[in-house]
């Protein structure tokens, strides 16, 4: 049977200890991993867009998001101190509901991660060329070398977006030499994105300028949108659920985590709550301060965010009036409106310096997923090496960074959060059920971290994650069938033929081993 292919848990365990990976990583360097990710684009870029979609209802909208992060992560707690092996989501498909839907799973995480960090290698790219060549030192980068030419809104002439190639490709080589180097880099790139908003929470929220009329209308487009808007509350929440894509990241490390029954759960939901709080300070000080309103259509209805309309009513402003949701570089242009320039731009020098940081884990968290695929023989083997002196899979982690600074390169990836996020709410979701299976098919397993209440975090987890699919915009929808269909062709033309457990190839510890250990099939 096409779906009995389920990995036994001793196999999954015995295989991870076999070709594994040093455990080097703590508590509190899982925590910094968790919040290096997720603050990052989504708060420093997705802002604007937010409030373009639900006004000042962005605080709900980052609530609503954070919400259903805090359930997806405590079950993701529990299976992760269960199962501390690399491949996150992946690796709790296949050990509950077998090798095919395994395989869409980690197909849905590669669409995230790779479309994630491609867009904020060109996020990034933008501050770099904007901010730091032209503002600082005055140097003009030719534009056929600072942009895509099929990216949408790119810059005129342009052949290659080589910064977005150059930092994806470092950060690459990062991961490449080593695990506990790349967790260090990232602490400090951590502590000046913490350091920087935490800057902009003490100077709007207490300003002369902050004002709780400029919160009302709160809900200027109301909660929810309508099936395939992407506006309201609920839709903006779909699309600022990108700022919190990256905290899945944390399990995905859980083979390299010393104390994983420990440190895992601790590192994926004290990283996830400190962000939400970050986020709707962050947001309640921007709209506090200069408003949030959106710029509403001649039907009552915001324009899209990101759309040719919108950007010809932004055009219409000046500098010193410009709108929350016109503005590319929102915090910044905050602090600049209430007097704090100089801090406002230091804000965006911060972004620029912070923003290689959630590239890092993005990668990371990509390559561990591959890795653990190519162990199971769905990807090729090779793939899944570890280098004699770095420790660390070399070869899929030059594989993906390649491919991530391709895409970052030539392709349209500046409008893809919500295409990213559509692979994230898929992966989550089978996590929940994997949880709840693993209750009924594993019940004496010992758990380090038990989800409280199951029977309502479970389902809870589920439905709001459907619920924020059908959130998105429609072409974000159907982009995830898509690349499942032909994540499928692939599976049936290479992988499965191809796969340890399907040839019988299953690693055991001795003390699990039965006479005859059959594999289902």
């Amino acid at each position: 049977m096409i779906f009995g292919r389920v990995k036994p848990l001793a196999a999954i365990l015995a295989a991870a200890e076999k070709k594994s990976l040093p455990r080097t990583l703590g508590a509190f360097q899982l925590m910094l991993f968790g919040i290096g990710c997720v603050i990052g684009t989504g708060i420093f870029v997705l802002t604007a867009a937010g409030a373009q979609k639900a006004g000042p209802g962005l605080m709900l909208a980052f609530a609503i998001a954070g919400l259903i992060c805090v359930v997806a992560a405590l079950c993701y707690a529990e299976i992760a101190a269960m199962i501390p092996v690399a491949g996150s989501a992946y690796t709790y498909t296949y050990s509950t509901m077998g090798e095919i839907l395994a395989w869409t799973v980690g197909w849905a995480l590669v669409l995230e991660y790779a479309v994630a960090a491609s867009a904020v290698s060109v996020g990034w790219s933008g501050y770099f060329t904007g901010t730091i060549l032209n503002q600082f030192l005055g140097i003009q980068l030719p534009s056929f070398l600072a942009g895509a030419p099929l990216a949408l809104g790119g810059i005129e002439g342009g052949f290659i977006n080589l910064p977005a190639v150059v930092i994806a490709l470092l950060m690459t080589w990062l991961l490449m030499i080593g695990t506990t180097e790349s967790a260090r880099f990232n602490a400090v790139l951590v502590t000046i994105k913490v350091t920087a908003l935490s800057a902009f929470i003490l100077l709007t929220l207490p300003s002369d300028q902050f004002s709780t009329d400029k919160f009302n209308p709160f809900l200027p487009a109301g909660v929810f949108g309508g099936f395939g808007s992407g506006i309201g509350a609920i839709g903006a929440a779909a699309t600022i659920f990108f700022a919190y894509v990256g905290f899945d990241a944390v399990s995905t490390a859980a083979e390299e985590t010393k104390n994983p029954q420990r440190n895992v759960p601790i590192g994926l939901i004290g990283s996830l709550l400190f962000c939400t709080i970050f986020y709707i300070l962050v947001a309640a000080g921007a709209v506090g301060t200069i408003g949030g309103q959106p710029i509403m259509g001649p039907n009552g209805i915001p324009f899209p965010a990101g759309s040719e309309e919108l950007a010809r009513q932004c055009a219409t402003f000046t500098e010193d009036n410009l709108p929350l949701v016109c503005s590319n570089e929102a915090l910044a242009h905050v602090l600049r409106q209430i007097g704090w320039s100089g801090v406002g731009n230091m804000l965006g020098i911060a972004a620029f310096v912070a923003l290689p940081s959630v590239i890092l884990i993005l990668l990371f968290g990509q390559t561990r997923i591959a890795f653990v695929m190519s162990r199971d023989g769905l990807l090729p083997e090779s793939w899944s090496k570890v280098h004699p002196k770095w420790k660390t899979p070399h070869v899929i982690t030059a594989v993906t960074g390649i491919v991530v600074a391709f895409a970052a390169a030539f392709l349209p990836v500046g409008k893809l959060a919500d295409i990213a996020n559509a692979g994230t709410l898929y992966a989550f979701m089978m996590v929940a059920i994997a949880v709840m299976i693993l209750r009924k098919t594993a019940a004496d397993a010992p758990r380090a971290f038990r989800t409280p209440a199951l029977w309502l975090v479970g389902p809870l987890t589920i439905a709001g994650t459907i619920f924020l699919f059908f959130n998105l915009p429609l072409d974000a929808m159907l982009v995830l069938p898509l690349w499942g269909i032909l994540g499928l062709v692939i599976y049936f033309a290479y992988s499965r033929s191809r796969s340890h457990l399907g040839r019988g190839i299953v690693e055991l510890h001795e003390d699990d081993l039965e006479p005859t250990a059959p594999i289902h099939e």
